[in-house]
């Protein structure tokens, strides 16, 4: 049930820097560079911004319908609206999403902590690339330095968030992404100024449509449902601090656009020094932490360069971790009656453990294996393949046919004040076609199809 006195952002300005807090992470400035690189640069851009728009933007508006409705946290939002069994329990996938992701996440957002005191204590100067492959194997191996960046990545989160939705959450996000979009300004700029910067624009903008599959439709539709934290219920608890008034299609839209904004300047910083200095745009995950160190060495003031590329990914791993953390902290706070900081501290320190045993799991325990995968990695496989895309199918199925027509209608167009044309075909889309393209990226991410 929705609880008493329940706080609330208190601006609208608020409630989009949160929002775009909790898409803006290292799927915009980590996946979605390598993933583009690999399905086709162009190509995959055009099919990611077509999913974004019709796939991610009504699955976003309807999350932020469930936590607004019932200004409750995932577990009790379900609860709220259905006496139905098993409808009943369909938040604990979301919050399960959200603390399993917390687990890896958390290793590699204190990844970057790493990376950013190297920059500044110049240990990224005067190696080769296969230094940097080495080091970075080396360190995310090693049992103390990767478990003490985890540590200190996660004292700063709890801090955040045993301060409040106001206090902590929207204050952090207000200073935090005017710092993030800023430096990814400046940095795009730096970029445009290389000599190869034509060509990594092209690669990026100019789509090859022989190369658009169904693989590169699915891998954009998978990569649109993670960038928007979409089904992991970090939107839904975030918007169960939105006001009455906040109106939930056009926050949806604008979330929406900034978040892919994110993922395109992040492009336009890496593709254009990728292909000035020769280095093939099909690097993958170590496409950020050892393809770009060696790009950094190379340029005048390399070592400012990369901390301030590692600096935006730390605030954009940041706030990503804190509406993970958030998601988990309200279901513990309310469906357990706990004080903040105490569900907090609960969180942080399970979240901790996790985290050790991720961190080892590819190091000194690397060769203990489930399903023949490390612990890391069966996080990151079990979230992004399984939980999320479940959860965002289950939540359709759930508004677009148990939820009361009316019900929903009068909540998107607050009671009538906006006007939204297009909810008949919002209804369709939550009954059949969102299940139908969801199962297909079910299918293809657990490679049945």
């Amino acid at each position: 049930m929705p609880t008493k006195n329940r706080a609330s952002f208190g601006s609208r300005l608020g409630i989009i820097f949160a929002s775009v807090g909790s898409a803006v992470g290292l799927g915009n400035i980590w996946r979605f560079p390598y993933e583009t690189g690999q399905n086709g640069g162009g190509a995959f851009l055009l099919v990611y911004i077509i999913c974004v728009l019709c796939f991610g933007f009504p699955l976003m508006m309807t999350e932020f319908f469930i936590g607004r409705h019932t200004r409750s946290n995932a577990v009790g939002a379900f609860r709220a609206l259905t006496s139905k069994r098993g409808w009943r329990n369909l938040g604990y996938v979301g919050v399960l999403a959200a603390f399993l992701i917390l687990g890896f996440y958390s290793v590699v957002s204190g990844w970057t902590l790493e990376y950013i005191w190297q920059a500044l204590s110049g240990s990224l100067s005067g190696k080769t690339a296969e230094m940097f492959m080495a080091d970075f194997e080396a360190f995310s191996g090693s049992i103390v330095r990767p478990i003490l960046w985890l540590a200190i990545f996660l004292v700063i989160t709890h801090l955040i968030i045993i301060s409040g939705v106001r206090k902590g959450i929207e204050q952090s996000a207000k200073w935090m992404m005017p710092l993030l979009f800023l430096i990814l300004i400046v940095l795009c700029i730096r970029s445009l100024t290389l000599p190869g910067a034509k060509e990594g624009l092209q690669f990026l903008f100019q789509p090859d449509f022989s190369k658009i599959s169904s693989g590169v439709v699915l891998s954009a539709l998978g990569q649109a449902f993670f960038s928007l934290s979409i089904g992991a219920a970090c939107m839904i608890t975030y918007s169960s601090y939105f006001t009455r008034e906040t109106n939930i299609p056009k926050t949806a839209l604008s979330v929406t656009l900034l978040d892919t904004m994110v993922a395109i300047l992040a492009g336009i910083i890496i593709f254009p020094a990728v292909f000035n200095f020769g280095i093939a745009p099909t690097q993958g995950p170590n496409l950020v932490f050892v393809t770009l160190p060696n790009i950094f060495e190379q340029l005048p003031w390399g070592s400012v360069w990369a901390f301030f590329f590692f600096l935006l990914l730390a605030l954009a791993a940041l706030t990503s971790v804190i509406s993970l953390h958030e998601s988990v902290t309200a279901y513990v706070e309310e469906q357990y009656n706990l004080t903040r900081s105490r569900a907090a501290l609960w969180v942080s320190g399970s979240v901790f453990a996790l985290g050790i045993v991720a961190s080892l799991s590819i190091g000194i325990w690397k060769a203990h294996t489930l399903f023949g995968l490390t612990l890391f990695d069966l996080l990151d496989y079990t979230t992004a393949k399984i939980l999320m895309p479940l959860g965002s199918m289950l939540v359709c199925l759930f508004v677009g046919w148990l939820v009361d027509r009316k019900t929903l209608q009068d909540d998107l167009t607050n009671q009538g004040k906006i006007r939204m044309r297009l909810f008949p075909f919002f209804v369709v889309f939550l009954k059949y076609i969102a299940p139908i393209i969801i199962a297909l990226i079910f299918l293809n991410e657990i490679g049945l199809f």
